[in-house]
């Protein structure tokens, strides 16, 4: 069952929450960043990613770097950017993106849950990776940027959500990128103890995204819990930051595919291959987007394309078979285009929905890609069922959009 607690939230004040929050660190580089954060010396880019301050020739792995976001942490605090509450709460965090808006419950949740596996991935992780955040967790004391996680749709935690959400927001913005984000500060002893025994009926949560930062998170609580001869276990080191959502409230969106040559095949020849395992239909110029599971577009030499996948041609019975990302990569990237690692391999890179499949035609007719390969969504009933079987989703397979906004609320591990 899911372990969590309240804490008490480092944040900024309402009147300069906007300034504060940002985007999360791995979702732009060190040159983006700089550049968001010009001018602005509150911004969270200044601890996130701290070569900013730095000579744009600076490694980010450098010891200085690290050593400059706790000093600007500090910093933050010493000037009253970040303030920490005086009690523990929970917090409800929502999303706006197209008129859609997702509730979710900002939690601490727990180290053991993670190393128990009753907070359950579904996908692999690189070491280097959970070691830079592991530096950074370390270093700062503090998990200073929330993970991404989903649970079960449950009834009761769904009317606190819709309870606490009839009363004014704390913080209530609209991002540089057009997303709205709405914050509530759950103060009632009563709601707090029902949320946290609520989460106590829930078997499992599933982490949807931040797995690196999920990992760091809780390898670091478990290091501080070696290292410490009279650990309890209810230290605050014990618990991370997450933001926790019901499953229904979240929509993964298309993870695409562009390639860069045809393996030595001409247009001609790759359609005529892709014939065996597929219905192949001619689209026209007009953007195609894949209508269903099975169903996906390829776009090659200015003519988009169905693809409906034969029957027979994948396994309905196997969580990892039926997905179409395996399907696609065994069937056209694997079989026809030669491409068996998806991690590593540059011959292909991955396009996020939230681009928009014109990002896919606009690659190919530059001439830097020679096809485009866009993919039905997989579902969160998809994630969840491959997450509790134990099986790991092929590389580049969700996208989640709107990502959480960094800053809103950080948890210290003291």
């Amino acid at each position: 069952m899911a372990k969590i607690k309240p804490f008490r939230g480092v944040r900024p004040p309402r009147e300069l929450v906007e300034e504060v929050a940002s985007r999360p660190y791995d979702v732009l580089n060190s040159d983006e960043a700089r550049r968001e954060a010009d001018g602005n010396p509150k911004s969270l880019y200044h601890i996130i990613k701290p070569e900013i301050d730095f000579d744009p020739s600076t490694d980010e792995h450098d010891p200085r770097v690290y050593d400059k976001a706790v000093e600007n942490f500090n910093a933050f605090q010493s000037n009253g950017w970040l303030v920490q509450d005086d009690d523990d709460h929970y917090y409800i965090y929502a999303q706006t993106m197209d008129g859609r808006t997702q509730y979710g419950i900002v939690i601490a949740a727990n180290v053991d849950d993670y190393m128990e596996e009753r907070i359950k991935k579904h996908e692999l992780t690189r070491r280097d990776k959970e070691e830079d955040r592991m530096k950074h967790v370390r270093i700062n004391n503090a998990n200073v940027e929330p993970v991404f996680f989903a649970f079960p749709d449950n009834d009761v935690l769904e009317r606190i959500i819709a309870d606490v959400t009839k009363g004014a927001p704390e913080y209530d913005f609209t991002a540089p990128d057009g997303f709205g984000h709405h914050f509530w500060v759950i103060d009632d002893k009563a709601t707090i103890e029902a949320i946290t025994g609520e989460f106590a009926r829930i078997p499992y949560l599933y982490i949807a995204d931040g797995h690196h930062r999920t990992a760091a998170a809780a390898l670091v609580g478990a290091e501080k819990a070696k290292a410490n001869p009279g650990h309890r276990g209810d230290e605050e080191y014990n618990y991370f930051l997450a933001v926790a959502f019901p499953a229904s409230h979240l929509k993964i969106i298309d993870y695409n595919r562009v390639v860069r040559d045809l393996n030595g095949l001409t247009p001609e020849e790759f359609l005529g291959r892709l014939e065996k395992d597929f219905i192949v239909e001619a689209r026209g110029a007009d953007i195609y987007k894949p209508e269903k599971l099975h169903n996906f577009s390829l776009y090659l030499a200015g003519i988009w394309y169905s693809l409906t996948a034969r029957e027979g041609r994948y396994n309905d019975q196997d969580p990892i078979g039926v997905l179409d990302v395996t399907i696609s990569s065994d069937l056209i990237l694997r079989d026809i285009l030669g491409i068996t690692d998806l991690r590593s391999d540059k011959r292909i890179d991955f396009v996020g929905g939230i681009r928009g499949l014109s990002e896919l035609s606009r690659r190919v007719d530059s001439g830097e890609m020679a096809m485009a390969l866009a993919l039905y969504p997989v579902s969160m009933k998809q994630l969840m069922d491959i997450a509790d079987s134990g099986n790991i989703m092929p590389p580049k397979t969700t996208w989640f959009e709107p990502k959480l906004r960094s800053g809103l609320v950080i948890h210290k591990l003291d």
